[in-house]
């Protein structure tokens, strides 16, 4: 039987991602998510959240590391790898999720974007400011609901 590595993950950014090169060009994102989990202790319900450390390869990396800022709720589908390493002659390691597909999903962040909306029927339009260049710009949603600026 062969072995299975295979994840699947939704939860929130919990800081903005960083793009960087690594040296033969190829560009890599990192950022990390939080998953929340509802556990019963007794008689009362509480939050637990899990941190996950996530990276991203390749032009999907360079795609998307604009929209991958804090607070935004993202599903991963990846597998899972094991950093190992020695530190002040002691063994160390990290699980690290190396995301395959990032999909985008509804829900705000905490970064102040603003979105005005149309509620007439067809278009839908927001601006938002670039967090990179704190430039405008503008995408329009059609009536099936599909923004046409998309990077991906």
């Amino acid at each position: 039987m062969a072995d299975l590595n295979n994840v699947n993950l939704i939860g929130r950014l919990t800081r903005d991602a960083e793009l960087k090169y690594i040296p033969n060009g190829t560009a890599v994102c990192k950022f990390s998510i939080a998953v929340n989990r509802r556990r019963k202790n007794g008689d009362q319900w509480e939050d637990e959240a899990n941190f996950f450390d996530i990276i991203l390869w390749g032009r999907q990396a360079e795609s998307l590391e604009q929209y991958l800022i804090k607070g935004k709720q993202v599903a991963i589908g990846g597998e899972l790898r094991q950093e190992r390493w020695q530190q002040d002659g002691q063994n160390r390691s990290r699980i690290e999720v190396v995301a395959s597909s990032v999909q985008l999903l509804g829900g705000g962040n905490n970064t102040g974007e603003r979105g005005d909306y149309d509620h007439g029927g067809g278009q839908k339009q927001e601006q938002r400011s670039s967090k990179r260049t704190g430039t405008q710009y503008t995408s329009r949603e059609n009536e099936d609901g599909f923004t046409d600026d998309i990077p991906f």
